[in-house]
């Protein structure tokens, strides 16, 4: 966020997490605009507005793949949820250990500088902006799909005599409308927009409820047991669920007392996983092996409930999307530090980074393989095996054989297992996909 250490690292990633913030805390941004060498400040957020942002970050449109997720890998593959969000957690922690350890620490990039210096701030970095930016490509891909089966007569758009297909014709349309959101200057409104995420999913999980029990689709799935050949997609999924990790310093450093933020990591993981777990095993016992990459599209488009899980589901992506592309702008400005006029060249490098988004989710238009691999190359990394490294290294503690560092080995191994055949398996995937799309 622009802050210089005494170490000669700065981190010049500014992520635009929408926060519930108390009067003053506004402050703290002052203090990170200005470049102070302040590392005493503390926050004054409060330990339930907190928690609010926490869950915020953490739940997202991961939720609607869940079902997606559980009937790839059977039931079994709860036990693999179970796991992930353990991992995660004490991932969580480890970020907490690794800013206690020197106050310099600000964001995430700033851990990967501390520990393995200016190439680990770029590896972290490198990421961090692969993940916002294939989860913006995403939001694009579920406003597609969710539109055309909200509306299946429209099967083509003709613009200027060329013929484009309904789902990608409805993915540049979106695109359009969100374009103006990354020319804004101010993104406050929309954060508050996008901080009705935790809301969003409740809504989502209520309506598939209802659906189940007063719109008769029933609870009548029993499904399987185990699927062998699903259990990298699930797993891929699942982590895909808690890619929150790079928000974790931000929302550290806004606390007023942040000996607690191991509570408000416990309060959120609790909560997020509980909410992933209702979805997934209310979609598999509704729909069974036949539950798509995303639960709205199985959902009865002429029920109310319905609608509202969809249209629910259609403007929180647009209202995030800004968001998400904003560091990456932010990013592309910094390399080009000298140019005639600043807000022009930031309208070029937002609606580039808009169309790039565009081509490639009208190149890879799947969903579920997509965002599986997201969760297996980019969130597992970036949420699992980077913070276990950089704690390691931060600490010292991996020059000492004990129990800590056995747990540590053991999360990093797992980690690495789920990158390779997760990353392997949704590869094939997409290229399957694309033959017979």
């Amino acid at each position: 966020m622009g802050i210089e250490h005494k170490n000669g690292g700065s981190s010049s990633l500014d992520l635009n997490v929408p926060l519930l913030l108390d009067q003053n805390q506004s402050k703290l941004k002052d203090l990170e605009a200005s470049d102070s060498d302040d590392v005493n400040f503390i926050g004054t957020t409060s330990f339930s507005k907190t928690c609010f942002n926490g869950l915020n970050a953490l739940t997202g449109i991961g939720i609607l793949s869940t079902p997606y997720a559980l009937a790839s890998g059977g039931w079994i593959s709860l036990i693999l949820l179970f796991t992930i969000a353990t991992a995660t957690f004490y991932s969580g922690l480890l970020i907490q250990r690794c800013m206690d350890w020197d106050p310099n620490i600000k964001t995430y990039p700033d851990i990967g500088y501390q520990a393995f210096g200016r190439k680990g701030k770029v590896v972290v970095s490198v990421l961090m902006h692969m993940e916002l930016y294939l989860v913006a490509t995403g939001f694009l891909i579920l406003e597609g799909d969710n539109l055309q089966n909200l509306l299946p007569n429209v099967e083509y758009f003709e613009f200027g005599g060329l013929t484009i297909g309904g789902k990608q014709g409805f993915i540049i349309i979106v695109a359009l409308i969100i374009l103006p959101t990354v020319w804004l200057d101010n993104l406050s409104l929309l954060s508050y927009i996008s901080a009705t995420g935790v809301l969003a999913s409740l809504f989502i999980i209520g309506s598939v409820l209802w659906i189940g029990v007063f719109d008769g689709i029933g609870f009548q799935q029993r499904g399987e047991f185990i699927n062998w050949d699903g259990i990298p997609t699930a797993v891929s999924l699942f982590a895909f669920c808690y890619c929150a990790h790079p928000v974790f310093p931000t929302l550290y450093s806004s606390m007023h007392k942040r000996h607690q933020f191991s509570n408000v990591l416990i309060v959120c993981f609790v909560l997020g996983t509980l909410c992933y777990a209702s979805m997934a095993i209310l979609g598999y016992l509704m729909f069974g092996s036949e539950v798509q990459s995303q639960i709205t599209l199985n959902l009865p488009t002429n029920k109310l409930s319905s609608r509202i899980a969809i249209y629910t589901t259609l403007v929180n992506p647009i209202s995030k999307y800004a968001l998400m592309v904003t560091p990456i702008i932010n990013a592309t400005e910094a390399w080009f530090p000298y140019h005639f006029n600043k807000r022009l060249f930031r309208h070029i490098v937002g609606t580039s980074v808009v169309m790039s988004t565009v081509l490639v989710a009208l190149a890879v238009p799947f969903f579920g393989s997509l965002m599986s691999l997201v969760g297996a190359f980019l969130s597992i990394n970036a949420s699992v095996t980077l913070p276990c490294l950089c704690y390691l290294k931060i600490s010292g503690s991996y020059q000492k054989f004990n129990g800590e560092m056995v747990g540590i080995g053991l999360v990093i191994v797992m980690g690495i297992f789920v990158v390779i055949f997760g990353t392997y398996v949704s590869l094939i995937d997409i290229i399957h996909m694309s033959k017979i799309w």
